[in-house]
């Protein structure tokens, strides 16, 4: 009897022989050369720097950069003007004047872009560039220089100032004009670079504006954080994987609601809510691109139909 337990036993042993259980100590032997998953990289770090605390700093929400617009930012956009001043140009070249539709279209945009894309007035450079400026001339006359600051855009940007971060300022207009306008208003020394007409090729919804201003603050596009009035503004921060805060104007706050923070005025705006913006996705979690999936061809249905054979 006792014999009969032990080759019950014994073979019960030799069954798991056959099996091939990894274990925690097997698991170098079998593959002592496999890599360790490495950690995601971070686009902050900068490994040329010698200082370790100026890398940490990099690597903190504390370093960011802000890219602000002129109109309807800092000063108030007044769109009827600006409908205007395109409405009173068409008539002057004896053109048919636009629709409001297309002149919403056009917000935010180049006058040259407008000029040949939206209204198809003209392709020639020479000729674009004489409707743009006669159309700026058009509506600097209906301003008649005057300029609305937004409230609490002056004391933002000097608490910005006082804690050492870069502003870049953003805008289609010419660059005489916006030096011009930033004298009045007396934010002359505040702007670390400012980004004109002449400086890119195309406005709004194109990121060109916002990636070069962020090349000349020396900062990486997902820490700069765009402040705008508008879709277009969202849309052009969120294609660099910029963040983008829209400041509620002539556009309700409940349109705006693709921007990562909706503010009615720079009163609801700390420099907290910036490091919050800076820190809530990380670069190295930046999403992967989308991997196209094979369509698999589906395979024909047997027929239905059964043949019968009449033996009659």
């Amino acid at each position: 009897m006792e014999v009969a337990e032990e080759e019950q036993m014994h073979k019960r042993g030799h069954q798991f022989d056959s099996l091939d259980v990894p274990t925690l100590f097997d698991a170098g032997q079998r593959d002592p050369y496999r890599p360790l998953p490495s950690p995601p990289r971070n686009n902050a770090d900068d490994v040329s720097l010698h200082n370790p605390l100026l890398r940490l700093h990099r690597m903190g929400c504390g370093w960011l950069g802000v890219i602000m617009e002129w109109d309807g930012v800092i000063v108030e956009d007044d769109s009827k003007l600006e409908r205007e001043a395109w409405l009173t140009l068409a008539q002057e070249e004896g053109r048919r004047p636009p629709p409001a539709f297309v002149l919403k279209k056009a917000e935010g945009m180049k006058r040259e872009q407008v000029i040949s894309e939206v209204f198809c007035w003209s392709r020639d450079p020479k000729e674009m560039r004489r409707l743009a400026s006669r159309g700026e001339e058009i509506l600097q006359g209906l301003q008649g220089g005057i300029y609305r600051q937004k409230p609490g855009a002056r004391e933002f940007v000097a608490t910005l100032k006082k804690y050492g971060i870069a502003i870049a300022l953003v805008s289609t207009r010419p660059r005489k004009l916006i030096e011009k306008a930033i004298k009045v208003v007396g934010l002359q020394a505040e702007f670390n670079c400012i980004v004109a007409a002449e400086d890119v090729h195309r406005g709004k919804p194109d990121p060109e504006m916002y990636m070069y201003a962020a090349q000349l603050l020396g900062m990486i596009p997902e820490r700069c954080i765009v402040i705008g009035n508008s879709n277009a503004s969202t849309e052009a921060a969120h294609d660099t994987f910029m963040k983008c805060i829209a400041v509620a104007g002539k556009h309700p706050i409940y349109e705006l609601g693709a921007a990562d923070l909706v503010i009615p005025s720079f009163e609801k705006l700390s420099l907290v809510d910036l490091k919050n913006l800076a820190d809530l996705d990380a670069p190295e979690f930046r999403p992967p691109e989308p991997v196209p999936e094979l369509e698999l061809e589906e395979e024909a249905l047997p027929q239905t139909r059964v043949a019968l054979t009449d033996k009659w």
